[in-house]
């Protein structure tokens, strides 16, 4: 029996069932995590053959003694995951520490987690990247500004999400932010970067321990998470019905040139808006960033939505098993809307689900934690068609206020975009 341990099999609070479907593969299943046993969800109990609890996930001499208990009473320990970007530098280490081969080690930290180091590789697979310059003073950024222009994005070199993101449009706002750097975070290395006019396009896989892809699929962001986080807007992205081929070949590109085995991996990427004369035309891929863990939030159940399947289960099959049978049925767009609280809503709760019950696939409070990046009450649908999930966005989202009056003309913009214009990967 292959021995597993899940760090914080608790959060998000989906990932319980990438737990069951290890646990119905017979694997022994063992978590860790700071949430006390007694609160954890019935079904993420059931899904555990034993837990360990520790103070805090934070402090690595407690899990370690945790990882050794584990590995005292049952053997060699086969897998060590989280499937969580905030924990990937910590599965590293516990890996190389008790010699787990079957994922990333410490070694291979830099050229996924950092952002500078991400883009050699993404130049080895043929996919244009946006310049950069590491942060310094004052002089030395503003002489990157005169090479790519404002507005320019900064943020921290190794950085989760899109916390802490800047984006600055003068040498006014870069001033400040030089400020503020030194005095809230003079230790951290942050990246300037030229502005790309795009939409997020994701490529979402299930990589085989051969490094090749047993399950695909892909979603769109026409908002940024950047905006959403600081101008506090509505949330929306949507799983898109077919993977364009230019998004798959990239994805598979960088797959090859980070060198990915059993995984599962959330690859983001630009798809331009407008042609930029350093990087190429509008509809062209550029490289944003490599994320080896599944897709954040209720995604994975979108997913699964989607493609009428299950990815935890086609998961947790390449993990005990190498590949999987699990079928992927009809494609349907699935689109997420994410409201924010406090701003006035043409339709209620109630108008909303009544006109969309059919559709309508999850509906709940959005936890603390993710609400930042996806507002704080979700509605997640599908839909057979393009037309009949735009009018769901425009519903859902419609303001009455004039404040929000942006935030309509913003989705108005969006929903004109239409189906992704493609062009031919590069390889």
């Amino acid at each position: 029996m292959q021995n597993f341990i899940f760090i914080s099999p608790n959060f998000p609070t989906n990932y319980w069932q990438f737990c069951r479907e290890l646990k119905n593969n017979g694997l022994n299943v063992l978590g860790i995590g700071d949430q006390p046993y007694e609160e954890l969800k019935p079904e993420l109990k059931e899904s555990l053959n034993e837990y360990y609890k520790v103070n805090s996930l934070e402090n690595y001499d407690e899990v370690y003694r945790a990882v050794a208990f584990f590995t005292f009473k049952y053997g060699r320990i086969d897998w060590l995951e989280s499937n969580n970007e905030y924990w990937l530098e910590r599965d590293a280490a516990l890996r190389t520490d008790f010699h787990i081969t079957s994922g990333f080690q410490t070694s291979d930290m830099p050229r996924i987690k950092y952002k500078s180091k991400m883009k050699e590789y993404y130049q080895k697979a043929g996919i244009a990247t946006a310049r950069y310059h590491m942060v310094d003073d004052l002089a030395g950024c503003k002489a990157f500004v005169a090479q790519v222009g404002y507005p320019v994005v900064v943020k921290p070199d190794n950085g989760v999400g899109a916390s802490d993101t800047h984006r600055l449009s003068s040498d006014k706002e870069l001033e400040k932010f030089l400020a503020y750097k030194e005095k809230e975070h003079p230790d951290v290395a942050y990246i300037m970067e030229e502005f790309v006019r795009a939409e997020v396009n994701s490529y979402d896989a299930i990589i085989d321990a051969h490094g090749n892809p047993i399950f695909e699929a892909g979603n769109v962001s026409p908002v940024s998470i950047m905006d959403i986080v600081n101008n506090d807007d509505n949330s929306i992205y949507y799983i898109i019905k077919d993977l364009p081929e230019d998004t798959r070949a990239a994805g598979r590109a960088a797959v090859k040139s980070f060198g990915v085995k059993s995984r599962f991996v959330h690859f983001e990427f630009f798809r331009m808006t407008e042609d930029q004369a350093s990087m190429g035309k509008k509809g062209q891929i550029v490289a944003l960033e490599v994320n080896m863990r599944p897709c954040g939030g209720f995604t994975p159940d979108m997913i699964d939505f989607a493609r009428s399947t299950n990815v935890y289960k086609i998961w947790a099959d390449m993990i005990a098993f190498g590949g999987t049978d699990m079928p992927v049925g009809e494609h349907y767009y699935c689109a997420f809307a994410g409201r924010r609280d406090g701003k006035s809503f043409v339709y209620s709760h109630e108008q909303l689900m009544q006109k969309y019950q059919d559709n309508m696939r999850m509906v709940d409070r959005i936890p603390e934690a993710l609400s930042g990046a996806m507002g704080n009450q979700m509605y997640v649908a599908t839909f057979s068609t393009r037309d009949e999930m735009e009018k769901f966005y425009s519903d859902v989202l419609a303001v009455t206020d004039a404040t929000n009056a942006k935030v309509q003309a913003e989705l108005t913009k969006v929903l004109a975009l239409g189906e992704p214009e493609t062009v031919k990967a590069e390889k």
